[in-house]
């Protein structure tokens, strides 16, 4: 590894990598999440090559760094990121090794895809390590939310046409066809879950928030208390007595997590315990950001 690193470092530092993008030329898109990439797929069509950094079962929170990735956003024209401090422990590092002056944090080549939405569980007051991972800036995974997803498409289509005018009006296309195919989708989603409503569950980690909060589902408690962090003995106690007294039916893991805690808890209470992908990619079946939230939508409904 450290000698593939000091191969990549002489190489930056000659220009070697470095090559200017011909009018021509597909637009480079390096996204940090497979769910993002999907979605860049969906805007840009045939006028963008783009690539995830994160595989859909990879969890985005940590992530070795790779001098692949040093190579891949080197050569991007546009980094896009999920944000809130998702990728803190890891991007940071890679853009620093990339030498591409145009996807650093202010450039123009460089999109925080959490733009103009609402994030959920802003944290009061002062924050450190000791509450375990907590992002300052909001819970993440806001991709979870069909609604967020409009959002998200849009902020993609209005950079796509900034770096590449050429195409803003095929972008522009693309961004109506697939906002169409999602809102026609969202209410048939949330007829056939309308039931789950008030509905309470217990989740692994604080992932499927958005998702929750979209149907109506409420998340009684997390068995990771601080997140990041594996649950004390005692916590684990306190959960079974919260499951067993509320007579919950359902544990939620994220495919990304450890099951075995939610395991333990599902064979001492009775409660079924689901793993679930959060993430395009996360199971063979799952292509799209559509085919994502179908997926969920149809696996809470068959558990509820």
């Amino acid at each position: 590894m450290k000698n593939e690193l000091k191969i990549i470092f002489l190489l930056l530092s000659l220009g070697l990598w470095i090559q200017p993008v011909a009018a021509s030329a597909k637009m480079n898109v390096v996204t940090t999440t497979s769910d993002l990439a999907a979605l860049v797929q969906e805007i840009g069509g045939d006028d963008v090559s783009v690539k995830g950094i994160c595989r859909g079962n990879q969890d985005p929170h940590y992530l070795e760094p790779k001098p692949s990735y040093t190579l891949m956003l080197n050569r991007a024209d546009l980094l896009i990121m999920v944000g809130a401090q998702i990728e803190i422990g890891w991007l940071p590092v890679l853009l620093t090794q990339s030498r591409n002056p145009n996807i650093q944090p202010g450039s123009l080549g460089h999109l925080n895809a959490s733009q103009g939405l609402r994030l959920l569980e802003i944290p009061e007051g002062p924050v450190d390590r000791s509450q375990g991972d907590i992002h300052p800036e909001g819970n993440p995974h806001y991709w979870l939310d069909p609604h967020n997803g409009l959002i998200i498409a849009e902020n993609i289509s209005r950079k796509l046409s900034e770096l590449d005018p050429e195409h803003a009006p095929s972008y522009h296309l693309r961004l109506k066809d697939f906002q169409k195919r999602l809102q026609k989708k969202i209410p048939q989603w949330k007829k056939a879950i309308s039931h789950l409503a008030g509905k309470k569950i217990v989740t692994h980690h604080k992932t499927f928030t958005y998702l929750a909060d979209w149907t109506g589902i409420i998340i009684s408690d997390v068995i990771e208390n601080k997140p990041g962090i594996p649950p004390s003995p005692s916590h684990i106690h306190a959960l079974m007595n919260e499951i067993q007294r509320d007579k919950i039916s359902l544990i939620l893991v994220d495919n990304q997590n450890d099951p075995k805690p939610a395991q333990k808890l599902g064979k001492e209470t009775g409660a079924k315990v689901l793993v679930l992908p959060s993430s395009v990619g996360g199971t063979e079946d799952v292509k799209t950001y559509l085919d994502l939230l179908d997926h969920l939508v149809i696996q809470l409904m068959e558990a509820l």
